[in-house]
């Protein structure tokens, strides 16, 4: 009978703080620099090379903890795992954000939307702005905004996992 000495649950609970951490440390920072509502490029690029970093490193700490041996769906259930802890915990933060900490956040956000399409779309009637001012407040809302970063942080959190685990597998040999 095999024997599994790693816990997914403690690399889950450790890793996916760590995300959701350093996640929102970034978004922190953002807001000090007054980018909010700019939304800047490398925001997006240093939260996937945080998730990434968590996930790899989750990966090895649990392949370490199980004697070297690391199936694909252990990676898989891994790092889903870190990924929903962390998704939890950012998700929570953008609930209190938007709710607490800046208030005004859909507003202001609509007002940066409408200037950027404008600014994009000068020939657009005014009907047609109030329609995509519409859709994109829909998107604001705190439970869509919830559940929104809740399955992109599943889905990267997936595909890092995937690539991962096929690259670091090492499967426990089968005993007859």
């Amino acid at each position: 009978m095999e024997t599994q000495k790693a816990s997914v649950k403690k690399v889950a609970l450790s890793y996916g703080l760590y995300l959701a951490l350093g996640t929102i440390a970034v978004s922190v920072i953002v807001y000090a620099m007054g980018m909010t509502y700019e939304q800047p490029w490398w925001q997006s690029v240093l939260n996937f090379a945080i998730m990434l970093a968590c996930i790899v490193y989750g990966l090895k700490a649990f392949k370490k903890d199980n004697e070297g041996y690391l199936s694909l769906g252990e990676s898989l259930k891994t790092g889903l795992a870190i990924s929903l802890i962390a998704g939890l915990i950012g998700s929570l933060f953008t609930l209190l954000f938007i709710t607490v900490i800046e208030p005004d956040f859909t507003a202001n956000m609509l007002d940066a939307t409408a200037d950027k399409i404008i600014e994009q779309n000068p020939n657009m009637t005014e009907e047609q702005l109030d329609m995509a001012l519409g859709m994109s407040e829909t998107f604001m809302s705190p439970g869509i905004m919830f559940a929104m970063g809740l399955i992109v942080s599943l889905f990267f959190g997936f595909i890092i996992s995937l690539i991962t685990g096929l690259i670091m597998k090492n499967p426990r040999p089968e005993h007859i």
